[in-house]
C-alpha cells in the first residue's frame, strides 16, 4: 500500500506545469491595459502567431502520447494487493477467533477505526487544496486564480507523498507479526451453530481439510466452483450482495461528487469542501458504525433482528436524505447563460449567448472562461465579454473599469468596474449550506448504524468455512459493480447540466465551468435516491426470505428431533442428542490457513 500510494504522486515529477486561461499580458506594473482592444486587434506578427501554434499543436501531440495514467493504474493495483490481508481477511478471522458475544463490537471497532484515515484524509486534502498544484516548483506571485476559481487545482500529489510515507511506518509492525498465529480453542459449544444452522442450506459437498493437513493449491482451485455454487446457491447471501451492491453505487456515487456538488450548489470553495466532509461528515460515519457493533453486543441482537436493523437504518436514512431536495440554491447571476446582460430576466436554454450589444465590438472568445464579478453583482465570462475598457494592477488584485456591460446592468450608482472572480451567492444560500450540513450528518449517522447489522448477517448465513470466500467475493462485487461503474455514470448525467464548458489548449472539450444548480441537485439526488430505494426493496426480500428459512428450518428441527427422541427410546443404547446434528463439521482457523 505505501509503495502504491507513492507511486501515485509520480506523475506530477514528470508533467509539465499546469497552465491555466490567463487574462491579457500581465504586467508586473499599474500600467492600464484593456482586454476589449487586445481581443479585437492581432497585435502579434504573423511569424510569431505561426511559431506560437507550432508550438501548440507540439504540446498537444506530447500530451496525446501521455501515459502518467500507468502510474496511477500501477499504484492502485499494489494498494488492492495491500488491501487484502485487513480486508476481508482480517473480518473474518476476528469472527473465527472471537467469540459470539464479542464479534460484532470488534467487527465494529475495526471499522470504526478504518474511517479514521478518511477524517484525517479529506482534512489532509483539504489542506493541500488551498496550496497550489506546482508550489515550490513556479513564483506563487504570479498566479492570478484563486482556490475559489473553478481552474484552481491544488497540490494533489502532497497528499500521496505524506500519506504513503505513513503508510510505510505502518507496515513496520505486520512485519513483526509471527509465521503462525497460534489457535484458539474451539468455538463448537458457542451458540451461534445453532442459529447459523437454521439459516444455512443444507448440501452433502465435503469442503473439510484435516486439522492437521495443509490446504494445497489443487484443493483451493477444485472447490472453488463448489464453493461459489453453494454461495449463490444461498438465497439471504445472494439477496443480501445484491442489496449491498446497489446501496454502496448510491453511496459511492454520492460521496465521489459531494465536494462538487457543495461547490456549485453553495457556491463554497473545494478546501472549504473538503474540511466540512472530513471534520462533520466522516465522523458521524465512524459513530454511526461504532453504535451499530455496540447495540448488537449489547442486546444479543439475532440475525433477523440484524437483518430488520439493516433495512430500519436504510429506510429511515433514505427519508431523511429526501429532505435535501428543498434545500438549494439558485443559479448564480452569469451574463448570457443564466441571466440577461440587461440583468432583468432569466435566460432559456435556446436564449443562451454569451455575446450582446454591449460587447459586439469586442471580438472575444467565446470559449475562454475568466469569470470577472461586476459591481452589478452579476458575473461575466471573461473581462472582454464584460466590455471592459481598461485595467489597473495585476494578478489577484486586478481591477476592471469602464466595463460596458457592467454599466448596461449596473445600480443607480452607476458604477461599471469589475475585478477578478465570480460573485458570492445571496446570504440565504449560506443558511441552506448549514441546513445541509446538519441534515447529511444525521443521514450518515442513520446509515452507518446499519453497517455492523449487515457484516454479521452476512458472517452468519453462511457456511463457516466458506466465510472467507464469501467475504471475497462481497468485496469483489462491491468494488467493481459498485465502486468502478457508479463514479461513471453519476459523473455522465451530472455533466448533462453542465451551462459553460471549458476548453483545452488543443480545442477539446475540457471539464465544465458552471453548472446549472437545479438540474445538477435534481440529478444528483434523485439518483442517490432511486439507487437507494433499490437497495431497500432488496433488502425487504433479504428480511422476507430469513423468515421463511427460519420457520421451514425450525420446523424441521422439531420433526428431527421427535424422530430422535423415539428412536432413543426404542434403542437405549443410543444415548446421542440431536444437538450434534446441527454442529457444523468444521474446524476454527481454516479459512486462515487457506
Amino acid at each position: 500500500m505505501g509503495v502504491g500510494t507513492l507511486l501515485i504522486a509520480m506523475p506530477q515529477f514528470f508533467m509539465e506545469h499546469y497552465k491555466y486561461e490567463r487574462y491579457s499580458p500581465v504586467s508586473n506594473s499599474t500600467l492600464s491595459i484593456s482586454p476589449c482592444l487586445l481581443d479585437s486587434n492581432n497585435s502579434l506578427p504573423i511569424p510569431v502567431a505561426e511559431k506560437s501554434q507550432s508550438k501548440i499543436n507540439n504540446e498537444c501531440q506530447i500530451d496525446a502520447s501521455s501515459s502518467m495514467w500507468v502510474y496511477v493504474f500501477l499504484g492502485n493495483l499494489l494498494r488492492g494487493f495491500g488491501e487484502t490481508p485487513i480486508q476481508p481477511l482480517g473480518i473474518a478471522y476476528l469472527d473465527d477467533f472471537a467469540s459470539q458475544d464479542n464479534a460484532a463490537f470488534y467487527i465494529g471497532c475495526v471499522q470504526t477505526v478504518a474511517i479514521i484515515g478518511p477524517i484525517f484524509g479529506f482534512l489532509l486534502g483539504s489542506l493541500c487544496a488551498k496550496l497550489y498544484v506546482d508550489i515550490g516548483f513556479v513564483n506563487l506571485d504570479h498566479i492570478t486564480i484563486t482556490p475559489k476559481d473553478p481552474q484552481w487545482v491544488g497540490a494533489w500529489w502532497l497528499g500521496y507523498l505524506i500519506a504513503g510515507s505513513i503508510t510505510l511506518l505502518a507496515a513496520v509492525p505486520f512485519w513483526c507479526l509471527p509465521r503462525t498465529l497460534p489457535r484458539p480453542r474451539s468455538r463448537e459449544d458457542s451458540s451461534s451453530s445453532s442459529e447459523k444452522s437454521k439459516f444455512i442450506m443444507d448440501d452433502h459437498t465435503d469442503y473439510q481439510t484435516p486439522p492437521g493437513e495443509k490446504a494445497k493449491i489443487m484443493e483451493m482451485a477444485r472447490d472453488f466452483l463448489p464453493s461459489l455454487k453453494s454461495l449463490f446457491g444461498n438465497p439471504v447471501y445472494f439477496l443480501y450482495l445484491c442489496a449491498s451492491t446497489v446501496q454502496f453505487n448510491s453511496l459511492f456515487g454520492m460521496v465521489t461528487y459531494k465536494p462538487k456538488y457543495i461547490e456549485q450548489q453553495y457556491g463554497q470553495s473545494a478546501s472549504k469542501a473538503n474540511f466540512v466532509i472530513g471534520l462533520i461528515n466522516i465522523p458521524a460515519v465512524a459513530l454511526g458504525i461504532f453504535s451499530g457493533g455496540i447495540v448488537m453486543k449489547k442486546f444479543r441482537i439475532s440475525i433477523r433482528g440484524a437483518a430488520k436493523l439493516y433495512l430500519g437504518s436504510s429506510v429511515l436514512g433514505y427519508l431523511l436524505f429526501l429532505s435535501l431536495f428543498a434545500l438549494g440554491c439558485e443559479n448564480s447571476d452569469v451574463a448570457g447563460l443564466t441571466i440577461s446582460y440587461q440583468g432583468t430576466k432569466p435566460v432559456s436554454y435556446h436564449e443562451r449567448a454569451l455575446f450582446s450589444d454591449c460587447n459586439s465590438r469586442c471580438k472575444c472568445s467565446e470559449t475562454k472562461w475568466e469569470p470577472i464579478c461586476g459591481e452589478n453583482g452579476i458575473t461575466y465570462a471573461s473581462a472582454c465579454l464584460a466590455g471592459c475598457q481598461t485595467t489597473t494592477g495585476s494578478g489577484k488584485t486586478t481591477i476592471f473599469n469602464n466595463c460596458t456591460c457592467v454599466g448596461l446592468a449596473a445600480s443607480k450608482s452607476g458604477n461599471s468596474t469589475g475585478m477578478v472572480g465570480r460573485c458570492q451567492k445571496d446570504n440565504g444560500c449560506a443558511k441552506m449550506f448549514l441546513y445541509f450540513l446538519v441534515i447529511a450528518v444525521i443521514t450518515s449517522y442513520t446509515l452507518s448504524v446499519g453497517g455492523i447489522p449487515g457484516y454479521i448477517l452476512l458472517l452468519r448465513c453462511i457456511k463457516p468455512q466458506l466465510k472467507s470466500f464469501a467475504l471475497g467475493i462481497y468485496t469483489l462485487a462491491v468494488r467493481v459493480l459498485a465502486g468502478i461503474p457508479s463514479p461513471i455514470y453519476f459523473g455522465v448525467l451530472i455533466d448533462t447540466s453542465c451551462l459553460k464548458w471549458g476548453f483545452k489548449r488543443c480545442g477539446s472539450k475540457g471539464s465544465c465551468r458552471l453548472y446549472d444548480s437545479n438540474a445538477f441537485r435534481h440529478i444528483y439526488l434523485g439518483l442517490t435516491m432511486m439507487l437507494g430505494i433499490m437497495s431497500i426493496f432488496l433488502s425487504t426480500a433479504v428480511l422476507f426470505t430469513l423468515k421463511k428459512n427460519y420457520v421451514s428450518k425450525h420446523r424441521s428441527f422439531r420433526t428431527k428431533r421427535e424422530r430422535t427422541m423415539v428412536s432413543t427410546r426404542i434403542r437405549k443404547e443410543n444415548c446421542t442428542t440431536s444437538d450434534h446434528l446441527l454442529q457444523p463439521n468444521y474446524w476454527p482457523g481454516k479459512e486462515t490457513q487457506l
